[in-house]
């Protein structure tokens, strides 16, 4: 599967894809419009390994509903997640069985590396 979850509104993912440029085989999911379901989380969280991995800490609803001082358990990670699309962290994309998650340089030079 080669997938791309983003956010059409973030001038950061469209930067993002602009530069990796998907081919016609890729699925892009704008997570604003389609929300993430279960089964993607579940899947996403397989191939990361966790789900505070995929977790958003810079979201506003985070420091808002102040859960930086909170203790947080991998199923709230998952619960937040699924309740809101700004706590994942983006964008997320998908090749196979890799998985790179966010917007660091490093992350983004290695899912080129890979498309």
């Amino acid at each position: 599967m080669k997938k791309i979850y983003h956010l059409s509104t973030c001038d950061t993912c469209k930067r993002i894809i602009k530069e990796l440029n998907p081919s016609s085989e890729f699925i892009l999911q704008d997570i604003k419009t389609e929300a993430i379901t279960t089964g993607q989380i579940e899947e996403m969280q397989k191939l990361e390994g966790s789900y505070e991995a995929l977790f958003s800490k810079r979201a506003r609803l985070y420091k808002e509903r102040d859960l930086k001082n909170q203790t947080l358990a991998e199923e709230d990670y998952k619960n937040l997640i699924l309740e809101h699309y700004t706590f994942l962290k983006r964008p997320v994309i998908i090749v196979n069985d890799q998985i790179f998650v966010g917007n660091s340089k490093k992350v983004v030079e290695a899912a080129k590396s890979v498309m």
